[in-house]
């Protein structure tokens, strides 16, 4: 989110991530500003004053997979120091990022939690198809827009730039001339003969899989184990983790995906270069907000930032009025 951010014409100050190489990519990268440490160990009234927070905070417990243990979950939990980050700093805005799952997970409670933090925001939440703005992946997030609402300004999602999705081909042309984190993924004989007989676009329950090579997995038709990219339609969602089956798989070739590979899906420039080991770098793409998607963002909360019009559409999900607690103020004299 950063990276799109800054493209927009956003200058980062501080981030915090508690994952130190996620960190050293993002000081290579972005800025020697990152913070080290778990959010819920930061004094946000020690770190330098902003116009603005940018936060994911962490999807775990709100994901359609897992226990979706929602707010009671610790991962869950950690949107509270995101409030408090608000509410020290008082920022005029804040873009606050999540899955789709949120929003049946306490997700509404959450985004009036921030709305109503500080002075109090008018928050726009808007469930953004990345693939609409020419990230080349079907990526659903909710992303609330809030404004400080002494400002008088509501935000307004940008319009869809791409009414034609951007396909996995025309993402992929050329990147086998990239070197940085584009290591070949190795597989057994079996993987490789169970790719090669699934079609681009299905997955290993296609109907013309060998019986020999079938996953002996009962009652299970998840979409995305070993499924194949379809060449001209946007990559399924990349993930940051899971075991065999989840990597996602090239249309022409039977392996896995790189890990460049999955940045260029991500819309991540390839001079973007991760540090830390192979399953480190594919944690921090699939975890990612992808830069594309967020430089727009940006770019809209500029022009209403300035008073300017754009293709903008209303909130897909709600516009939420900040409350907060009202405040006793009592003058003494002597």
């Amino acid at each position: 989110m950063s990276l799109g951010l800054k493209k927009a014409g956003l200058e980062p100050t501080w981030a915090v991530d508690w994952n130190e190489d996620a960190c050293k990519t993002y000081r290579a990268m972005i800025g020697s500003h990152a913070i080290n440490r778990k959010v819920e160990d930061v004094d946000f009234a020690s770190l330098d004053d902003v116009d603005g927070l940018a936060f994911g905070f962490p999807c775990n417990d709100f994901s359609m997979v897992g226990e979706r243990k929602g707010r009671e979950g610790y991962f869950g939990g950690l949107y509270r120091f995101a409030e408090q980050a608000i509410a020290v700093q008082q920022p005029a805005w804040f873009i606050a990022e999540n899955v789709p799952g949120l929003m049946g997970r306490g997700g509404s409670e959450i985004m009036q939690t921030f709305a109503n933090a500080g002075p109090g925001y008018r928050l726009s939440v808007h469930l953004y198809r990345f693939e609409d703005y020419g990230v080349p992946q079907r990526r659903w997030r909710v992303i609330g827009v809030g404004i400080r609402s002494d400002l008088n300004l509501t935000f307004r999602p940008p319009a869809a730039t791409h009414l034609k999705p951007v396909g996995a081909r025309t993402a992929l042309r050329g990147v086998e001339r990239v070197t940085a984190n584009n290591e070949l993924p190795r597989h057994g004989e079996k993987v490789t003969r169970l790719l090669e007989s699934i079609p681009p676009g299905e997955n290993c329950w296609f109907d013309g899989v060998p019986e020999e090579l079938r996953l002996n997995v009962p009652n299970v038709r998840m979409s995305l184990i070993y499924r194949r990219l379809h060449p001209d339609e946007p990559s399924y969602t990349v993930v940051g983790s899971g075991g065999g089956g989840t990597h996602g798989y090239h249309f022409r070739e039977p392996r896995a995906l790189t890990n460049r590979e999955r940045a260029r899906l991500q819309s991540f420039p390839d001079d973007f270069v991760f540090s830390g080991g192979p399953q480190s770098v594919r944690k921090q793409i699939g975890m990612a907000v992808p830069p594309l998607g967020a430089e727009k963002i940006g770019r809209a909360l500029l022009h209403c930032l300035r008073g300017e019009t754009y293709e903008s559409v209303d909130p897909s999900v709600a516009i939420l009025d900040g409350l907060p607690e009202p405040l006793a103020v009592i003058g003494l004299t002597a």
